[in-house]
């Protein structure tokens, strides 16, 4: 099986001006243990106005984090009002592009067939999406979870090849867990995830099953997070509230570094 390096990502979801975004990934810089280089990836995903001015200060300093976007529309460039292309997100450094948020689903009317256009979008501009899955609480509660994630899976990734598919990150978001303070147990987290790898194997091959990145996110923080993350298919977090905190957020950095001896 290949390496697949935890990634952490804060979404900063709509908070934020671009100066207090520059002042907490000043503070993030500080307060991340930076150990072994190379460990675990940090991204952050600030606001589209705060884009320029978090990537000035991630240069400048040589901060080791990603820039993140929190969407993108399909197309390069044309009449789509209020809209950010692939193109303009690529020019700005940005390496990571959160798409098919439930927020998105469930209060913008994204559809499956709008997740899965911007996410060949991303990728055809050399970006690596993060493309977020999860139930609400009634499929859950009707047994419904693995049939709702995986069609969601599914749909995303329809169209793209299994070398492609080796290199997106896939976010375990179950919607009732999102900003709720509820959580999954450890098991739920790891069962999802691996229930989502075994699917990528069935449809795109074993490499890709390997390669390919889960994340798990729903009010994660400081807390739970190194239970989480210490799930054999979880590879990472999605983080919230708690990616606001620069020190909460660099504690969850922290849980997902391998045991040092």
């Amino acid at each position: 099986m290949s390496d697949r390096r935890p990634l952490v990502s804060g979404n900063w979801k709509m908070h934020l001006t671009h100066l207090e975004a520059i002042q907490v990934v000043q503070k993030l810089s500080y307060a991340l243990d930076r150990g072994p280089q190379g460990e675990v990836e940090v991204s952050v995903h600030p606001a589209f106005t705060a884009l320029r001015s978090v990537q000035t200060v991630l240069d400048a300093d040589e901060i080791p984090v990603a820039l993140g976007a929190q969407d993108v529309h399909w197309e390069d460039k044309g009449a789509w009002t209020g809209e950010v292309s692939p193109t303009m997100l690529a020019k700005l450094n940005v390496r990571y592009v959160i798409v098919g948020h439930s927020e998105r689903r469930q209060h913008l009317g994204e559809t499956d067939e709008w997740v899965n256009r911007k996410l060949r979008a991303t990728l055809r501009a050399g970006m690596t999406p993060i493309c977020c899955v999860g139930e609400t609480a009634a499929q859950r509660d009707a047994g419904e979870t693995r049939d709702h994630v995986v069609g969601q899976l599914h749909a995303a990734l329809e169209g793209v090849d299994a070398a492609a598919v080796a290199g997106v990150v896939v976010a375990y978001e179950p919607v009732w867990a999102i900003g709720t303070g509820r959580t999954a147990t450890p098991e739920d987290a790891q069962a999802v995830c691996a229930a989502l790898r075994a699917a990528v194997g069935e449809r795109w091959g074993a490499d890709a099953a390997a390669g390919v990145r889960i994340q798990y996110g729903g009010s994660v923080n400081e807390a739970n997070a190194a239970d989480l993350l210490g799930q054999a298919d979880v590879d990472g977090a999605l983080v919230g509230g708690a990616s606001l905190d620069p020190v909460a957020f660099a504690a969850v950095v922290a849980a997902a570094r391998p045991p040092r001896g």
